[in-house]
């Protein structure tokens, strides 16, 4: 239908046009992408076998839908992408304020206008685009905003009396008729507002302040919420929760390479960026796996979650901190080096939610402590686990059962090493190599690794050692310093150490 072309009543009236509901336009919409094996929610990433079925099941059914989960589980993004199974353009009746279906219209307006002007009556086409309403559900939210109420400049401009249905202001849902309309955080609504809702689920009406009118809405209603707000701050309200007809459980990412390719998606890397800075499979594992430290850490609050965003805004915290290195180098081109991931630390610090214990670590300490454990999760999987050769007794030991014995000796003689954060990458590289055995490790488990890899998983060795303990490592205004494990300790360095630690001693 080439609706360009029709701007009457009468003319839609001739085209054939049949009106259809929202959920019913959506569901067939669904069906004829479900048949075409079209990806029904692109970039949604790690749902494929989970959400995203769910979702489908529901829209097909004709559901009122609430997405249940953390924050940063793409709930609001999911309601957003539905737009897409709307027709591309409906008709309305030009100028009604809650998109009238010019073959049922439900206002006073629209009826009216057409009682006046019949098949002459003119009509719009609303892009499904603009099919989309969207409101944060927050303690102030009024019946008056989302259902409407009389407006009295209304009444006084016009000159009619406030019993007069053309006195009155839709709020936000009426204005969504025929559209998809969102709260987010549906717990946080008071629940005497949440009761307004009971009808317009269930029989689509709407009543406004005592009117006697019916407004059979069409409105496709998607909820969000975060379970623990049940408890936290507010619950939604049984009787509302029971006229939504589908709840789905939302989560985090299962797996390090869904998060890799979320943030690879996600992450707003300048071209300029991208040219000057490469940032290597390692690091970026690093940050990923951060966040899955940090949703197990017993210092960070498992109610509130640890959304996406903090990988996504490591990441570019990440390329931005070697950029600015390679800037007031005057380099034309690096790598992010471990020692640049200090500067992801803000991004971390403001997307947790603290625990008791963990306030009294601090958000500093804490984030640096997370990076401590994602550096020795990930250490184990490229090199061997030191823990293991630790149980070993120390007369079980060889030199060529202890690969790392070679670089801890070095640090024993007295030897540290200070990895300025402004480093020029050459100047680094001959640093790294100043220690004893770490090339030679590297180039034992890693043959094919080119210079720059070899490099960074130098660096990686050092950084790995410090988290098992084999070294010390404190992080200074400006650079980092590693050390012997027993002179830190003597000189009352800046890591704590177990009894474990003491007595390992003489592996090192």
């Amino acid at each position: 239908m080439d609706s360009k072309k029709i701007k009457t009543l009468g003319q839609l009236k001739k085209s054939g046009y049949v009106s259809r509901s929202i959920k019913d336009e959506i569901r067939s919409n669904l069906i004829t992408k479900i048949k075409a094996k079209e990806n029904t929610f692109p970039g949604i990433l790690g749902y494929e076998d989970s959400v995203i079925p769910d979702t489908e099941r529901a829209l097909l059914s004709r559901h009122n839908i609430l997405f249940l989960g953390l924050r940063g589980q793409a709930k609001t993004r999911m309601a957003r992408q539905m737009t897409t199974l709307l027709d591309e353009y409906i008709p309305v009746i030009a100028g009604s304020e809650i998109n009238d279906d010019p073959l049922q219209p439900i206002s006073r307006y629209a009826i009216d206008l057409i009682e006046a002007h019949g098949d002459d009556t003119p009509i719009d086409w609303l892009h499904r685009s603009q099919r989309y309403g969207e409101k944060l559900a927050t303690p102030d939210v009024s019946v008056a905003d989302l259902i409407g109420d009389i407006d009295p400049i209304k009444a006084a401009n016009l000159k009619l009396s406030f019993a007069d249905e053309r006195v009155l202001h839709y709020g936000i849902i009426p204005r969504s008729n025929r559209s998809i309309f969102v709260i987010n955080e549906l717990p946080d609504l008071q629940a005497r507002i949440q009761v307004s809702l009971f009808n317009i689920l269930e029989e689509g009406d709407l009543q406004i302040r005592g009117f006697k009118l019916r407004l059979p809405l069409d409105v496709m209603f998607v909820f969000t919420a975060n379970p623990e707000d049940y408890t936290n701050r507010g619950s939604i309200v049984t009787p509302l929760k029971d006229r939504i007809e589908s709840q789905i459980l939302t989560h985090y990412p299962k797996s390090v390479e869904t998060s890799l390719a979320i943030t690879e998606q996600e992450a707003n890397i300048y071209e300029e960026q991208s040219n000057r800075v490469q940032i290597s499979d390692l690091v970026k594992r690093l940050i990923e796996q951060m966040s899955f430290e940090a949703r197990g850490s017993e210092f960070v609050d498992k109610k509130s979650g640890v959304s996406a965003r903090l990988t996504i805004a490591a990441y570019e915290n990440a390329v931005s901190a070697a950029e600015r290195r390679a800037i007031i180098n005057s380099e034309k081109e690096t790598q992010v080096w471990i020692s640049d991931l200090v500067g992801i630390i803000p991004s971390i610090t403001g997307k947790i939610e603290l625990v008791y214990e963990g306030e009294q670590e601090g958000p500093y300490q804490v984030a640096f402590n997370l990076l401590e454990k994602a550096t020795r999760t990930l250490f184990s999987q490229y090199f061997p686990n030191p823990d293991t050769l630790k149980k070993k007794r120390s007369k079980e030991i060889t030199v060529e059962d202890n690969p790392y014995k070679s670089i801890t000796r070095w640090f024993d003689g007295g030897n540290h090493l200070d990895i300025f954060f402004e480093t020029k990458d050459t100047d680094k590289v001959q640093l790294l190599y100043k220690v004893d055995g770490l090339h030679a490790l590297v180039k034992k488990y890693f043959k094919t690794a080119n210079e720059k890899e070899n490099a960074l998983l130098m660096e990686f060795v050092l950084h790995g050692l410090s988290a098992y303990s084999l070294i010390s490592k404190r992080v200074l205004d400006g650079k980092i310093e590693f050390k012997d494990l027993m002179g830190s300790m003597l000189n009352m360095g800046a890591q704590s150490y177990t009894e474990e630690d003491y007595n390992d001693s003489d592996f090192n």
